[in-house]
């Protein structure tokens, strides 16, 4: 059997793998009879000489590959016909702009394997780039907060070599007594903590975090949603399943951690049935305290009002005006809150994310791709199959028909 990386071709170009150069023999010594073809790429991270010298193939042509191995979504004109395909395919909340791709994995006959929902028999992801996304959006955070009060200027993370460079930036700064609010407690949240101890910030209890408004050193809280919502109607139990399957039936009581917090990590998966963190018109009370707000879910005007727009890389800042509700030049009024938003943070360190992602494939994914499913993770995760859409997702029909 033979597997193919193929060459990232969406815009603007990912520098990220989905298996290194040394993961690939890896592959090969772990899983006998399998061989790892990569088409070749100007733009990654692992440069195809590095592939080359470890005795990984360069292939344009991978129409001999029976498996074949992206990050983001794969070209429309790049898909041949009657393979699998493993990629981030985001066309399971039907996003408009991907249902021609949907269309034409259907008419290819594709097997596609979707790598946001492979998951174990718990029903837990077992695979993604959530931790770098936490890290790098930590490390923003502090990098606009360091702007904005002319404290510290951090070289931008996609500058460093890898994270330990990033690291060694944070190590060189001073921080004032800030007090950061962090919400989530998934990959992408556990990535923002290691940030936070590594810096050696204290972490608090909500009751104490609360109580000291003025602390002695930087402090930090973890949010989850008994923190900062509640039933509507005043009932005080919570139980978490079941504001995950009723989120409508809630309203937020985030505003007392608004009106303590300077700098707010969001790193919380938001339903939009749920209750939003609070309101642009809360956001212009005078004690609503946060300068800065380092969005890493980056849900456009979603539970944060001041998230107008996903930010780039290049142009990773904007300012949000309380009182008009409107996008300014970053740092450009000290009134302003300050956001971060870029929505590929991973790629901002795509060698160290792509490491990780790798290990996660070849350990959680590789034996039941190239062995027995036996736990159903591929077919948990695959959206199509022989021309058709798969049980799990055959709510997507219409959309796949230009409903």
């Amino acid at each position: 059997m033979k597997i193919g990386i193929v060459r990232e071709g969406k815009t603007p170009p990912d520098k990220r793998v989905p298996l290194t150069p040394e993961q690939c023999v890896e592959v090969q010594e772990r899983f006998p009879g399998i061989s790892v073809l990569v088409q070749p790429s100007p733009i990654r991270s692992f440069k195809d000489e590095e592939y080359a010298a470890l005795g990984i193939t360069l292939q344009e042509d991978l129409s001999d590959c029976d498996i074949l191995l992206g990050v983001k979504e794969v070209r429309i004109e790049d898909f041949i016909e009657g393979k699998i395909y493993l990629f981030f395919s985001h066309t399971i909340k039907k996003q408009a702009y991907n249902r021609k791709l949907l269309q034409t994995v259907l008419e290819k006959k594709i097997q596609l394997v979707d790598y946001e929902v492979l998951t174990n028999k718990e029903g837990f992801r077992v695979i993604g780039f959530g931790r770098f996304a936490g890290l790098v959006g930590a490390y923003n955070g502090f990098r606009a907060f360091g702007l904005k009060n002319e404290l510290f200027d951090l070289k931008p993370a996609h500058e460093c070599d890898d994270l330990e460079e990033m690291l060694q930036h944070l190590d060189a700064i001073n921080l004032p007594p800030l007090k950061i609010a962090l919400t989530g407690d998934g990959r992408v949240a556990h990535g923002v903590i290691e940030i936070l101890n590594h810096m050696n910030i204290m972490r608090v209890s909500p009751e104490a975090y609360l109580k000291v408004d003025e602390p002695e050193q930087a402090v930090y809280v973890q949010l989850l949603p008994n923190n900062y919502v509640r039933k509507t109607g005043g009932d005080s139990t919570f139980d978490l399943m079941h504001f995950f399957n009723n989120p409508a039936q809630y309203e937020n009581t985030f505003l007392p951690f608004a009106e303590a917090t300077d700098m707010l990590i969001a790193a919380a998966y938001w339903d939009p049935k749920a209750p939003v963190l609070f309101t642009a018109e809360e956001m212009k009370a005078d004690d609503f305290r946060i300068s800065v707000i380092s969005d890493i879910t980056c849900d456009i005007e979603g539970s944060i009002p001041s998230t107008k727009k996903a930010s780039t890389i290049d142009d990773p800042f904007y300012d949000y005006n309380f009182e008009t509700g409107e996008m300014e030049d970053a740092f450009s009024n000290p009134n302003n809150l300050s956001v971060q938003a870029v929505d590929n943070l991973p790629c901002e360190l795509p060698k160290d994310a792509s490491l990780d992602f790798g290990r996660n494939l070849i350990e959680k994914v590789f034996p039941s791709l190239l062995g027995e499913d036996e736990d159903g993770v591929v077919e948990r995760a695959s959206i199509t199959k022989d021309g058709q859409l798969t049980e799990k997702f055959a709510y997507l029909q219409d959309f796949a028909d230009g409903e």
